[in-house]
């Protein structure tokens, strides 16, 4: 796909608002900009997840889950790329749910709700996905600000995201297989994601080339 000029709508958290960055020019989508010569957007909130919550957040912001905004983005982007679910397994109180789903009372049937308003509101657009990279180690399989068990590893998020984006026929650019940013790994933390959960300057250049790497193959 040849991305100069064209309008490219980014969904997402708190990583696509700029978390970690030492300014906006740094975050991903703005590299993205710099590179490609495509004209981009940014709608991230942070704490802001995939699927609504069933008990309030002390942060009102935090409740404003991705299908609710997808009307607030611009009408006539040329590609659109959704990139969120690690707040879902961080904060969200919402069942996990299965691929038969299609309620926003779990996390697969909000990715189901969340996905099809975005086909039927851009359906000549190119839509892409990707996943939540990985977090600290103790993120990855502890308990939530409620003290609820999380549901399962971070992977089963990635997996569910991965399954219901094919299911649609969408590219998924998986980042926590393929993208290197592993605060396991303390040289990587240090250079990609010193907080343990947002990438700085360094980690959103690394996300911006896989997910041009992508998008230049469609």
């Amino acid at each position: 796909m040849e991305l100069q000029g064209k309008k490219i709508a980014f969904l997402g958290d708190s990583i696509t608002e700029g978390v970690g960055t030492s300014s906006v020019e740094h975050v991903y989508w703005k590299v993205v900009e710099r590179l490609s010569g495509a004209n981009c957007y940014g709608y991230g909130i942070s704490g802001t997840r995939i699927a609504p919550q069933r008990m309030p957040s002390e942060e009102p912001s935090f409740d404003r889950y991705f299908d609710s905004r997808v009307d607030d983005m611009i009408p006539d982007a040329d590609v659109i790329v959704v990139f969120g679910g690690t707040n879902d397994f961080g904060h969200g109180d919402a069942a996990f749910g299965t691929m038969d789903d299609r309620t926003g009372e779990t996390f697969y049937g909000a990715l189901h709700l969340l996905l099809l308003h975005l086909i039927n509101r851009y359906p000549t657009a190119q839509l892409v996905v990707m996943t939540p990279l990985h977090r600290c180690s103790e993120d990855e399989n502890s308990y939530n600000e409620w003290g609820i068990p999380r549901q399962g590893k971070l992977l089963r998020y990635v997996d569910a995201i991965c399954e219901a984006a094919a299911f649609y026929g969408i590219p998924v650019v998986d980042l926590y297989r393929t993208c290197s940013i592993q605060p396991r790994v303390p040289v990587l933390m240090e250079r990609y994601m010193p907080d343990g959960l947002h990438p700085n300057d360094a980690g959103n250049e690394l996300i911006a080339k896989r997910l041009l790497g992508v998008l230049k193959t469609l």
